[in-house]
């Protein structure tokens, strides 16, 4: 009698394996592009962009990339560090993918997340240097996002989830530039405001409580980062918070519990 062995059990096909890596190495080929955004738009008020290295004048730009579009974050002259620190962008893209691929949305809604998610980068490494989210951004990753959902709807959901999206969008701007208006700088800013029509867009398209759910996850992660920097005394009561990056993160945070 032949003596054999347990079954084996096949693993994954190299083409499998290829064909689940290529979103990643998609979406990180464009991490250079991403950095490149956030250095040029962290810069204080009143300056148009950042064209080159703040130590040694070195161009930057998608022409030659490397090193300071890389994950090093190192200008190629200088070898001083240029824009967000070293390997957080990358980071942050596959954070992005790794959302995308556990919420998994259909693909029109998939685009439109993604295209959110593209913008979204840059801007919260922007208002985390400078506390500016800047039209340049902002104004796209809405725009593109209420299209990209119009053509969800066009493509067969229908036009309730995209009415919702738009009227959430709006409702959500509202509410932050009204604090403007009635708080001034105690209140969130204007950039605020137009980073949540992106985001009360894509919340909305899911139902009405998720983009409360996108705010309140927002303020508590805002709270909780606050009361740990003033615990540990590095910033003081009067000092003001980016609030993009905790949007950002509250309409993650909403989409991943839908």
């Amino acid at each position: 009698m032949a003596l054999t062995g347990p079954p084996t059990v096949a693993g994954p096909t190299a083409p499998k394996l290829a064909a689940r890596g290529t979103p990643l190495l998609a979406a990180l080929a464009l991490a250079p592009a991403l950095r490149l955004a956030a250095i040029r738009h962290a810069v204080p008020p009143g300056v148009a962009v950042r064209t080159g290295c703040d130590g040694c004048g070195a161009p930057i730009g998608l022409a030659r990339p490397w090193p300071a579009l890389g994950p090093t974050a190192r200008c190629g002259r200088c070898g001083a560090r240029v824009g967000p620190p070293p390997g957080t962008v990358e980071f942050a893209v596959v954070a992005a993918v790794g959302a995308l691929v556990l919420l998994g949305p259909p693909a029109p809604v998939l685009a439109a997340t993604a295209w959110w998610l593209a913008w979204a980068i840059p801007l919260v490494f922007v208002d985390a240097a400078v506390r500016r989210l800047p039209d340049r951004l902002t104004w796209p990753a809405a725009g593109g996002t209420w299209l990209l959902l119009g053509l969800a709807a066009v493509a067969g959901a229908g036009p309730g989830p995209w009415l919702r999206a738009t009227a959430a969008g709006v409702a959500l701007a509202l509410f932050f530039a009204s604090t403007t208006l009635l708080l001034g700088r105690r209140g969130f800013g204007l950039g605020d405001a137009k980073l949540a029509l992106g985001v009360g867009a894509l919340l909305g398209w899911y139902g009405w409580a998720v983009p409360v759910a996108g705010l309140v996850c927002a303020l508590l992660l805002a709270g909780a980062v606050g009361v740990a920097l003033l615990a540990t005394r590095r910033v003081g009561w009067r000092s003001d918070l980016p609030f993009g990056p905790f949007l950002v993160l509250g309409a993650l945070a909403a989409l991943l519990l839908l």
